[in-house]
């Protein structure tokens, strides 16, 4: 999966990733590969990835994402 964060500054992440977990406003959850579409809001908290065998995590006031085709594309504030 290819996973970019960015905010109105610099992208802060692009590259490939197994997995995603995001402080979605309804609550945490986490895509992995072949994940459904969709768009949410996120809150204030930790988006934890994991890219080759190494966990990374950024810590975020909100923001949104949008899930399609195996691409995660994360902008925050």
């Amino acid at each position: 999966m290819r996973l970019e964060i960015i905010s109105s500054e610099t992208t802060l992440y692009s590259g490939e990733v197994s997995l995603v977990t995001l402080p979605g406003t309804k609550g945490s959850f986490t895509v992995l590969n072949n994940h459904a579409s969709l768009v949410s809001t996120l809150e204030k908290g930790t988006i934890e990835y994991v890219a080759g065998n190494e966990s990374h995590s950024v810590e975020i006031s909100g923001g949104f994402v949008d899930v399609d085709n195996n691409r995660i594309a994360v902008c925050i504030y």
